[in-house]
């Protein structure tokens, strides 16, 4: 899938990756497209409800290895 960025947040736990990733849709363009890797399994659950929670479009999500890849649009 194309993406404009992209944030690995491997080895960082609850809340850091939200954290993280919250800063960096801040930066990005409406539109764009964010590529999230990460290690901790409750991002399964966080990513989705940050998205409904700040109206961002979840594209994709997978796992590989115990790796964790998300693929978000930011909206509006």
């Amino acid at each position: 899938m194309h993406f404009h960025h992209q944030l690995d947040t491997s080895g960082l736990i609850c809340p850091e990756p939200i954290m993280l990733l919250h800063n960096k849709i801040r930066e990005m363009n409406a539109n764009d497209i964010i590529k999230v890797t990460a290690t901790d399994p409750s991002t399964k659950r966080d990513i989705p409800k940050f998205c409904t929670f700040l109206g961002h479009h979840l594209l994709s999500q997978s796992m590989t290895n115990n790796t964790f890849f998300y693929f978000i649009q930011k909206m509006g």
